[in-house]
């Protein structure tokens, strides 16, 4: 079993059409790396160029080392579980999660242990003579990883696997893909979603796509709280991207100044983008206060989101589900602290 993938300045085109351009990443023995990105920001096409299924333009792909962009899938020792699961309907499950080891070749005599060690691994011991019709979505989608959990995998890919679950079976196998991962700790895993959800949960590090390149690059907590870019801001979360005006040690944004952290490399004078979280936007007088009029208020269970009107810019606050909120247009002060700030500029970087 082999583990680690790197990609080597890898791009795909269709027809001319540049759908991956130049990709430069590497997925380190046992990490789980999400690509994370919308549609048609050319995260899938890179699965795909690991599993097998597209071949490069140009570039190189590596699987534990070992170059296989010209190799065929069947021989890249990968797992590979996709969103509408893939199961062979006239099949019993175990005959399912055999099918990999038949096609490997794997000795008669070993398949029925190895179906029955995936199939605990995934709570699916109990379901292996059911046919895929006599199952729930989130039951499926555990076969499916047995599936490719049972070849012994080095690299494990998962395009989108959660998307056709509900809200609450989505929640309870981002857990057990969590498990999964601690107990196969050198297994690396590529993660394809354009949920930022499961990204944060699951991920040691993102990478974010954006029209066929890579953005961004870093550890949940590194993208969310000191992100590099406005995209990866926005898409990492939610976030307040005021325009704002460096000067010295402060920004001004809606003829006010605020304080916040001015890195070295900021122009005084010069347009930048200050993002701050709205969790981190409190309600009243404070640090940084941003007064203007409460254009929208949403319930949100837990919390309430204040959408406030300053100077002509909204800025979002998620508050603990507040009592009594304030009336529709009332006059209203928010606040942030100075290092929940992060100034966003071309060619500068928190």
């Amino acid at each position: 079993m082999t583990s680690g993938i790197r990609f080597d300045n890898v791009s795909v085109a269709y027809g001319g059409n540049v759908v991956l351009d130049s990709l430069d990443l590497t997925v380190e023995p046992g990490e789980v790396m999400a690509l994370l990105g919308p549609s048609g920001s050319g995260k899938t096409t890179a699965l795909r160029a690991v599993a097998g299924f597209v071949r490069p333009a140009s570039g190189r792909v590596f699987i534990g080392g070992r170059d296989v962009t010209a190799l065929p899938p069947h021989r890249r020792g990968i797992g590979m579980v996709v969103q509408n699961y893939a199961l062979f309907p006239h099949m019993r499950v175990e005959d399912n999660v055999a099918f990999g080891l038949r096609a490997q070749k794997v000795p008669k005599g070993e398949i029925p242990a190895r179906v029955t060690e995936a199939l605990e691994l995934t709570g699916m011991a109990a379901y292996a003579r059911r046919h895929p019709r006599e199952l729930s979505g989130g039951q499926q989608q555990r076969v499916a990883i047995a599936r490719a959990l049972a070849i012994r995998p080095g690299v494990l890919l998962l395009d989108e696997p959660l998307s056709a679950l509900d809200a609450q079976l989505r929640s309870g196998m981002l857990a057990e893909l969590a498990r999964l991962h601690r107990e196969l700790p050198d297994v690396s895993v590529l993660y394809v979603t354009h949920d930022q959800v499961e990204a944060l949960t699951l991920a040691d590090r993102i990478a974010v796509m954006d029209r066929a390149r890579l953005r961004d690059c870093g550890t949940p907590q590194e993208l969310y709280r000191r992100p590099r870019t406005e995209f990866t801001a926005s898409f990492v979360g939610n976030a307040n991207l005021l325009p704002v005006t460096v000067a010295p040690g402060a920004v001004r944004f809606a003829d006010r100044e605020l304080k916040v952290p001015v890195p070295a490399g900021a122009v005084p004078g010069a347009g930048a983008t200050l993002c701050v979280r709205p969790h981190l936007v409190g309600l009243g007088d404070g640090p940084n206060a941003l007064r203007g009029t409460l254009a929208e208020v949403q319930w949100r269970g837990a919390t309430h989101r204040l959408y406030v009107d300053v100077g002509g810019h909204r800025v979002m606050a998620d508050l603990r589900e507040l009592r009594d909120p304030p009336r529709l247009g009332a006059e209203v002060t928010l606040h942030f602290a100075p290092d929940d700030a992060v100034l966003l500029a071309a060619g500068v970087t928190p």
